[in-house]
């Protein structure tokens, strides 16, 4: 069970590289007010969605204490970022603070995952 566990953290991990990475790259993009959500910052929100599901159901099912109200936050923050980034998925340009605001709630949900011991 393990090494189940492992993969799928490995897998959530890949889903935060992508959002984050989606955000990061367009840094600059977003100063000028021509950023917008790419197909992999959707996709890294999806990745982590169905990833962290699993993690929860593999913990519990392995007799790991689960944290509920840790998951419970970072669950509503994911589907804040997930309801931004799929409404705006095929905008040309999205609103500075919108975008902000996805980059600023995936940072606290990897410093809430890090940190909420």
């Amino acid at each position: 069970m393990d090494v189940l566990i492992h993969l799928f953290v490995g897998l959530h991990i890949i889903g935060i590289a992508s959002l984050l990475g989606g955000f990061l790259t367009q840094m600059k993009a977003m100063g000028e007010g021509t950023a917008r959500f790419g197909p992999a910052m959707l996709h890294g929100a999806l990745t982590m969605l169905v990833t962290g599901v699993a993690l929860v159901g593999l913990n519990q099912a392995d007799d790991n204490t689960v944290n509920n109200l840790k998951i419970g936050i970072k669950l509503a923050l994911l589907i804040v970022i997930l309801a931004l980034v799929y409404v705006k998925r095929d905008e040309e340009k999205v609103d500075k603070g919108m975008f902000g605001a996805v980059g600023g709630l995936t940072t606290a949900n990897i410093f809430i995952a890090v940190l909420w011991t």
